[in-house]
């Protein structure tokens, strides 16, 4: 506040702070503060303080926080269809993997390209949720059989 003053004013911060202080009365005593007042005529004078306010804990202060709204958000699409565990290849429902394209471009021209890349294409989707089985085959491996305990 006192730079502010006293860059409008053109005058140095000391100066600014002789002209502002003042002394206030609060609950625990005189205080000193800054502080910038406008009277006005027929009305309450408009106040500005920096300042003045004890530094003391209240040990006896009840904090009473507000319960916060519950917060509804819809899962992502993905995560739909990873948690309904079917595959969207040969519907198979097993434990699921998730092929990913970079770009749906990088399928190929239609009539030429794979039955998995055609059925990511029609969706217009760069994830296809798909089958440990499935998933193999879409990258020309051997299936790998599922761990066991």
């Amino acid at each position: 506040m006192l730079m502010t003053l006293a860059n409008k004013y053109r005058s140095s911060v000391s100066k600014m702070a002789r002209a502002y202080a003042a002394t206030i009365e609060t609950p625990h005593g005189q205080r000193m503060c800054f502080e910038a007042r406008v009277e006005r005529t027929g009305r309450k004078p408009l106040v500005g303080r920096f300042g003045g306010i004890p530094l003391r804990r209240d040990k006896k202060t009840v904090i009473n926080d507000r319960q916060l709204a519950p917060v509804n958000t819809k899962r992502k699409e993905l995560v739909t269809r990873l948690l309904a565990g079917r595959c969207e290849a040969c519907g198979r429902i097993d434990e699921v993997e998730v092929h990913h394209v970079a770009k749906l471009a990088d399928l190929g021209r239609p009539g030429d390209r794979p039955p998995w890349a055609d059925l990511m294409a029609a969706r217009h989707r760069k994830t296809l949720v798909v089958c440990g089985t499935c998933h193999a085959d879409i990258h020309g491996r051997k299936p790998v059989a599922a761990l066991t305990e």
